[in-house]
């Protein structure tokens, strides 16, 4: 019985605590508003009429491309490197085309998950 009893008095305690901290925080102007939903966000034109959304996500996927070309030519010419080069031997060049690779994947990867 006095174990139940310890265990009611410990969540009524900490009960307590929780509605304390919840109103002196209200009263101390802690809480915030929740995020606007996207619908209620006002979106931005640009001069010519268009929304500003539409013309960074339009840029981007341009970008997108470039760089997807870019990274298809670099990932030929490792290909080719690699078949010209023995299996013990490792270029310099090799190892840069490598990197320029990363680089150009984990830029499209922000980029997509910006958006």
């Amino acid at each position: 019985m006095k174990l139940s009893a310890g265990r009611c008095a410990l969540a009524v305690s900490m009960a307590a605590m929780v509605s304390l901290i919840l109103v002196v925080g209200l009263r101390d102007g802690r809480s915030q508003d929740p995020p606007p939903l996207p619908h209620q966000i006002e979106e931005t034109r640009l001069p010519n009429g268009k929304l500003q959304r539409d013309e960074i996500l339009k840029s981007e996927h341009q970008q997108n491309l470039k760089d997807a070309a870019q990274l298809s030519e670099l990932t030929d010419q490792l290909k080719e490197d690699l078949e010209k080069n023995d299996r013990y031997v490792l270029s310099v060049s090799t190892l840069k085309k490598l990197d320029d690779i990363e680089k150009l994947v984990k830029k499209i990867r922000s980029r997509m998950r910006h958006n």
